[in-house]
């Protein structure tokens, strides 16, 4: 039976295993690694282009979000690739939709930076 941890040594187990999942993805996801150099160029264009805290938010917010459904959609493909290799009709729309999910959150965030950004330039 795996030991239960509570309190402190709940909240620093968890920590590692964290870090190891990011690590993880920066090891083995390309797609990761990419949306990951792009947040590292936007975040301090977020400073720039947003006018109040609320803006700066939506726009760091939805850079976050793209990389937490682009973590859970490696998590889905590396359960369905351990289940097996071979083509199954459900192990493909369960990949479909976690790269569904990935696009939608990628078109929130560039509507994000492109609204705030109109508004910053325009408005």
């Amino acid at each position: 039976m795996k030991p239960r941890h509570t309190g402190i040594t709940h909240l620093i187990h968890s920590t590692r295993y964290s870090w190891k999942g990011l690590k993880a993805a920066f090891a083995n996801e390309a797609a990761f690694r990419q949306e990951l150099v792009i947040c590292a160029i936007m975040l301090p264009l977020a400073w720039w282009l947003a006018d109040t805290a609320l803006a700066w938010l939506m726009l760091v917010g939805s850079l976050f979000m793209v990389l937490i459904v682009e973590l859970l959609n490696s998590a889905v493909e590396n359960v369905v690739d351990r289940i097996g290799t071979e083509h199954h009709e459900l192990s493909g729309r369960a990949k479909d939709i976690g790269s569904a999910a990935v696009m939608l959150s990628l078109i929130v965030a560039g509507l994000t930076w492109g609204v705030l950004g109109w508004v910053k330039l325009f408005g």
